[in-house]
């Protein structure tokens, strides 16, 4: 039994957690690449894409600052500054209060969460079918390890299918501009590993009262979990996509500008 409470734990912090920082370091990284590509024009062109990103990154913030009930003491959604900082949120919470401090790790991760969100919406909108497959994909619950990656395979081409669409060019468009100011800052990640491990206590807490209780009510959360996490693992990947569309087109400008 303890064995199959640890496994369970681990499922859930992998479909979650490990979700969310790991597709999040790779879109930072390509994001990363994509700025520096164009030099000394970089900050304008993150200027550029930033005015509309930035309000969206800091509302995310915000509105988990609202959620967990921290107190919003001064916001800032777009500015142009000497350190390219474009917009921050400056938020006072009660060091006491146990929600208040697992809320730390969700407005830390909230653009990510949000942003994803609005992939999604937008992907609902314009290409249904794929919206479709992810479904089909969350539904799967395979246990195999060749056949989940195969099947996030699927997801992927289904995705590059619907570039002959024109619906297909107006999402990439959009969505780069949510995929480019996806990027954690460093006190978002530093404000969500503040919440970490909280939440790791308290979902190990509750996967053990609940696997000693029934073991079957286990297996259904986590499979519920998986469920959530594996669209949230697909919409990831779509704005990874994204993220690497506009790595390789900014390839373009590096070798014009040289």
């Amino acid at each position: 039994m303890a064995l199959d409470i640890f496994i369970a734990f681990l499922l859930q912090i992998a479909f979650t957690i490990g979700v969310i920082f790991l597709l999040g370091w790779l879109i930072a990284l390509c994001n990363k690449v994509f700025y520096s590509n164009f030099g000394r024009f970089g900050n304008i062109v993150c200027y550029i894409t930033g005015f509309v990103g930035a309000p969206i990154h800091e509302l995310s913030h915000a509105l988990f600052c609202l959620i967990f009930f921290h107190r919003i003491r001064e916001i800032k959604l777009f500015q142009i500054s000497d350190d390219g900082t474009m917009g921050y949120v400056i938020h006072s919470y009660n060091r006491r209060n146990m929600y208040q401090r697992i809320g730390n790790f969700f407005i830390g991760v909230a653009p990510i969460l949000v942003m994803s969100g609005l992939l999604f919406l937008l992907a609902w909108g314009l290409l249904p079918e794929f919206i479709s497959d992810i479904g089909a994909f969350s539904r799967s619950n395979t246990s195999d390890a060749r056949e989940f990656f195969a099947q996030i395979g699927k997801v992927i081409v289904s995705f590059f299918s619907a570039a002959v669409t024109w619906q297909w060019w107006v999402f990439v468009l959009v969505g780069l501009f949510l995929a480019l100011h996806m990027t954690l800052s460093g006190a978002d990640i530093r404000n969500a590993l503040g919440g970490l491990l909280f939440i790791l206590v308290i979902l190990a807490i509750v996967d053990v009262i609940v696997g000693v209780v029934s073991m079957e009510a286990l297996n259904a959360m986590t499979s519920a979990i998986v469920f959530v996490g594996s669209g949230l693992l697909c919409i990831m990947l779509m704005a990874l996509a994204i993220s690497v569309i506009a790595m390789l087109l900014s390839f373009i400008a590096r070798i014009i500008r040289r």
